[in-house]
């Protein structure tokens, strides 16, 4: 009796911590239909960047904007040491991944590079990047990065140009991020962690700034 009564427990344990990581993992995902944008801007900062740039690519071949925004060429301390020693690039830092969405239909005309070379957080790219959209004119826009990104991305973003830009948060469909199954993957375990203090940092700095 003993025996039964334990692996129901550990059976209803297994059933109750599956749904509880399952919501953990659907919490940092936004669900938002894209619409018709003036612009499709991809973020560059966390990790599998080219999911991210095949989404792009898509929703521009479904006449979804005109037009589609990276950015890149970070830089650290050691690689500008490198290069006051002479260290110079094989190629321009967005050529990659022009040429990658050249290859998936996007004329290169259509594609617009910015710089960021100090940003290596998402309100610094909300910041640097979001300068060049509004500069460029643009209304409206549609936000493509990894899926567990895409609600605190979406909300930095709307929250620093309110009455500006109206934005849509999309994650990639290809991006490898499984909220029914994050926890049996050691990356995506990695991924979420990093996302959840993300939120805590961001709101840490908001609170610190009054």
């Amino acid at each position: 009796m003993f025996i039964v009564v334990a692996l129901a427990g550990l059976i209803f344990f297994g059933i109750l911590t599956g749904k509880l990581f399952n919501c953990l993992g659907s919490f940092v995902i936004a669900e938002n239909k894209p619409e018709r944008s003036d612009v499709i801007v991809v973020l560059h900062t966390g990790v599998e960047y080219y999911p991210r740039l095949i989404e792009a690519a898509d929703l521009f071949s479904k006449g979804l904007a005109d037009t589609i925004i990276i950015n890149g060429n970070r830089k650290t301390d050691v690689l500008r040491e490198l290069e006051r020693k002479g260290f110079e690039p094989c190629c321009s830092w967005d050529e990659d991944f022009i040429s990658i969405l050249s290859l998936l239909g996007v004329p290169r005309s259509k594609v617009v590079s910015v710089s960021a070379e100090d940003v290596y957080e998402t309100v610094g790219e909300a910041e640097v990047v979001g300068a060049q959209v509004i500069q460029k004119g643009y209304k409206s826009m549609i936000l493509v990065t990894s899926k567990y990104h895409t609600k605190r991305a979406g909300h930095i973003w709307s929250e620093m140009y309110e009455g500006k830009l109206s934005v849509c948060s999309v994650g990639a469909r290809t991006d490898p991020f499984d909220a029914s199954r994050w926890w049996k993957d050691g990356r995506q375990i990695r991924w979420l962690m990093a996302e959840y203090g993300a939120w805590i940092y961001y709101y840490w700095k908001k609170a610190a700034a009054f």
